[in-house]
């Protein structure tokens, strides 16, 4: 298997350094993360070097016989071979796209994923569908990626957003400070519902719904294990949300709820104290958020 260092000036055969040109060193680190189980690895490697670089992604292909000096080349292997070693893309570059928009993100938070775009577009939606001054929660917030969307693409929202971890909510802070919207939102912690008001019109959540012993990707395992896992069936917490939801909603506000859909199945039993449910899927047609509406 390759390693990083097969990114470098070093010539093994001769010992001397040799020169490397931008798009060589670009294959060689696609091959070195392809054989490491990158499933995007060309993109993967394109990120990381621009990153290395002080580059936009797009200038690599105006560059590609640029020579890359030692310096630039040891900073882009040390990149290269955390990735390799499951490292999250965006916990590399500290920061990631959702929604049309920049996140910083840290290994504190879970990194902002497309499947959770279904949540807040549906929610979106329904808010401008629903209209006037509506009262919203984002429970379970992390890097703030859901209240950060929901305050940026809809002026007429009260928000909050809750975490129980001191340190997601710092980084969710600095995502409100960094788009000009931490006057739009109240930051509070506590355990899911606890520390909000009753009387929401909104409650959007992607709490935690993996099953520990879950077969999954390096990437996903290399985050924050108490974001990720919920019990042996990964509905505990789900449930709690959707048990205590109704006592802080308002007659007929609603509840977006991101699960697996493995756990679909699992929280049924809860929805009897709702007026009604629909499920959204993602892009890949699977069951991917659960909408219950309020009793009147």
């Amino acid at each position: 298997m390759q390693t990083a260092s097969s990114i470098s000036t070093a010539n093994t055969a001769t010992g001397r350094a040799e020169e490397l040109r931008l798009l060589e060193v670009l294959r060689r680190a696609t091959g070195y993360l392809s054989a490491h189980g990158a499933t995007s690895a060309r993109l993967d490697a394109e990120l990381l070097l621009a990153h290395a670089l002080g580059l936009r992604r797009l200038d690599l292909y105006l560059q590609f016989e640029r020579p890359l000096s030692e310096p630039e080349l040891a900073a882009y292997r040390t990149l290269i071979a955390r990735r390799g070693a499951g490292e999250p893309v965006a916990y590399l570059l500290g920061h990631k796209e959702f929604m049309k928009l920049d996140f910083e993100v840290t290994p504190e938070v879970l990194v902002p994923n497309p499947d959770t775009e279904v949540l807040v577009l549906r929610a979106i939606a329904w808010a401008r569908e629903r209209g006037g001054s509506l009262r919203v929660a984002d429970v379970g917030t992390g890097s703030g990626c859901i209240a950060v969307a929901l305050a940026h693409y809809v002026a007429e929202l009260e928000l909050w957003a809750s975490d129980d971890d001191p340190g997601a909510l710092a980084v969710a802070r600095r995502n409100l400070a960094a788009h000009g919207l931490e006057s739009r939102v109240r930051v509070v912690q506590g355990d899911l519902l606890e520390p909000l008001p009753a009387g929401l019109d909104l409650i959007c959540a992607n709490l935690p719904y993996l099953v520990e012993g879950d077969p999954l990707p390096p990437e996903v395992v290399a985050q924050p294990r108490h974001a990720l896992f919920a019990g042996e069936s990964g509905a505990a917490l789900v449930r709690r949300l959707l048990r205590a939801a109704p006592a802080h909603l308002s007659p007929g506000g609603l509840v977006l709820l991101e699960l697996d859909p493995g756990v679909a199945d699992a929280v049924v039993a809860e929805l009897a104290a709702y007026a009604s449910h629909r499920f959204h899927r993602d892009l890949q047609g699977q069951v991917r958020v659960l909408e219950a509406a309020n009793r009147e």
